[in-house]
């Protein structure tokens, strides 16, 4: 849909502003639905009546069987008999939350069908990424037989040809990208795989594994109909596969929508001693969950075993532990969680004056690379997102730790830095991942010709807005639309996340009815009260409305005291307080009146 663009305001995005048409009058009468959420509908895509209900009320009837996925039927069947031949089986993930959450759901399946299983995931600095051959000669010297990869594996062709040579079967899941061809395997379960045509090629790991765990169901119930045990493992396992969902910033359609929906209703019900330990260490217990609380709040708690240790323990935590020995760990991801904020936090600033001194910073660099060699290389993924919300260029930031160069590659929207990293590879020694992130390995005599290849790889691909930040916004509208009424239907448009952004909008000419508070231990967030009113009309309390503006006082507070008038982009949210409903706006940016 196109948008309209506004000037580029000073340290400001591009404000991109999605206009009203005559077709958005005609699907809100065609469906009933206020103007303004049948605007938010027709902005992502939904332009009718059964796709409207489909999105707003999502069904379990929506996920897809799991027969559709190729290769499933061959491996249930290899797991089936694994376990009646009381084989040793191991899952072998990632350490990642997609990762993390794939290993549980297999395990518990595996165990609801009568068989404990191990599994194995790889130290993030020692190993690397995946399946490796040192792993294998270790796992077949424990005599395992069969290793079921999650959350990776589909392009370890030297790990897999080991395997077979070590006479250790292979079962892969995966969801990124195939290559050529996929490794060598009994089976390969992958939504988007050569030669099937599955309804939704972005499934995350958590997801692949989800189907093969209710495939698994099927065959122990022997029936379509899964018995009542495997039915209430399922519905616990949509919490895990909603983690790794979300975690894993896919898009949330379709059945990614479905997964996210209902598993995120219920973490908050969970039984599961993990799961339960997660939500009382982020001080989430009794209430709802949203997408921002499992992107901000739980999942970096679990990321940080893996990034800062092993992921091992919080693998542990969903799997062979009780609620207490849950609480524990929960509690030491939380410290683990502390320390990789101090870290990233020092070395994002290390990062920023490279950048400066080496002049990436300026117009013809249109990619970024840098290194240092005392970079913890558990953060650096996150260090490079840092990096993008400041300079808007492709990232890619590399650890020298330990002697082995390791660096995480980040985009920007409309950029495939998987695509650039092919086209460098000469310079590397390995990658892989996504459009959007990826991952590398590379000799530190070479970072130097890898950052010209790459900066004239960036410039001579990106498209020419590339490297302009964009904020795409829903609509431009009057506060007097903000009723508790639609702010309500907007709830209903979660869960949001990536293919699915929460609603931004934008009111213009707002002034504040009474001067900025600053909140927050360190005053570093301003709460205001603001109306689109004029100044000589009288207005009651309704028409104004609480402004939360977090991590901007040093950026607005004096802009503000001094404004006649501002235009204000937002998120609105309900405040639920004392059993009190109130709408509440949320700043994202904003320009002063001339």
């Amino acid at each position: 849909m196109a948008r309209t663009l506004q000037k580029r305001h000073k340290e400001g995005a591009l404000w991109q502003i999605a206009p009203t048409t005559t077709d958005i009058d005609d699907f809100a009468k065609e469906t009933s639905l206020p103007k303004l959420i049948a605007q938010l509908l027709y902005n992502r895509g939904i332009r009718d009546t059964k796709t409207a209900q489909s999105f707003l009320k999502p069904s379990l009837m929506d996920l897809i069987d799991p027969s559709n996925l190729l290769n499933i039927d061959k491996a249930v069947s290899r797991i089936r008999k694994a376990i009646v031949d009381k084989e040793k089986i191991v899952i072998y993930g990632d350490y990642d939350v997609d990762g993390i959450m794939s290993t549980a759901i297999l395990w518990q399946c595996l165990k609801q069908a009568g068989r404990e299983v191990e599994f194995y995931v790889p130290h993030r600095l020692d190993e690397g990424y995946g399946l490796n051959i040192e792993a294998i000669e270790l796992l077949a010297e424990k005599n395992v037989s069969l290793i079921i990869t999650v959350d990776c594996g589909i392009t370890a062709y030297e790990a897999a040809d080991r395997a077979a040579e070590l006479g250790i079967e292979l079962i892969i899941t995966d969801h990124h990208k195939v290559g050529d061809k996929p490794a060598k395997a009994v089976a390969v379960l992958h939504p988007d795989l050569p030669g099937q045509n599955y309804a939704n090629a972005n499934l995350c790991g958590a997801g692949v594994a989800f189907k093969l765990a209710w495939a698994i169901a099927q065959s122990f119930s022997e029936s379509k109909k899964v018995s009542e045990n495997f039915r209430e493992f399922l519905l616990s396992a949509t919490s895990m596969a909603a983690l790794g969902t979300i975690a894993d910033v896919v898009p949330l359609l379709g059945e990614n929508r479905v997964l996210a929906a209902f598993g995120m209703q219920g973490l908050a019900n969970s039984n599961d001693p993990g799961i339960l330990a997660l939500i009382k260490a982020s001080g989430l217990t009794g209430e709802k969950l949203s997408s921002m609380d499992i992107g901000f709040k739980l999942a970096p708690k679990l990321n940080a075993a893996g990034r800062m240790g092993h992921a091992r323990l919080a693998i542990e935590m969903f799997t062979k532990s009780n609620l207490q020995k849950a609480l524990e760990i929960a509690a030491y991801l939380e410290s683990q969680n502390r320390l990789r904020q101090k870290v990233e936090k020092e070395i994002v600033e290390q990062a920023k004056k490279q950048i400066i001194d080496l002049g990436m910073d300026k117009e013809k660099y249109s990619g970024i690379v840098v290194a240092d060699e005392n970079w913890h290389g558990g953060v650096i993924g996150i260090v490079a997102s840092r990096i993008i919300d400041k300079y808007n260029k492709p990232t890619i930031v590399i650890s020298l730790d330990n002697g082995k160069p390791m660096g995480s590659c980040r985009s920007v929207p409309g950029f495939d830095i998987h695509a650039a990293l092919s086209a460098c590879s000469e310079h590397l020694n390995g990658f892989g991942g996504h459009a959007m992130a990826a991952g590398l390995k590379i000799d530190a005599d070479k970072i130097d010709d890898f950052r010209e290849a790459f900066n004239e790889y960036v410039k001579e691909n990106i498209r020419e807005d590339g490297l302009v930040s964009k904020l795409e916004i829903d609509g431009e509208i009057s506060l007097d639309m903000l009723t508790l009424n639609a702010v309500e239907h907007i709830e209903k448009l979660g869960p949001f996340g990536q293919g699915n952004p929460s609603v931004k909008l934008v009111v213009r000419n707002l002034r504040l009815v009474e001067p900025t508070r600053r909140m927050g231990q360190k005053g570093n967030h301003l709460s205001m009260i603001v109306t689109d009113k004029p100044q000589d009309q009288q207005f009651g309390r309704n028409a104004m409305f609480r402004v939360v503006a977090f991590s901007k006082t040093a950026k607005w507070e004096k802009p503000l005291a001094g404004a006649n008038s501002f235009d204000m982009v937002f998120e609105p949210v309900i405040n639920r307080f004392n059993g009190n409903s109130s709408v509440e706006l949320m700043a994202i940016d904003l320009k002063i009146g001339e």
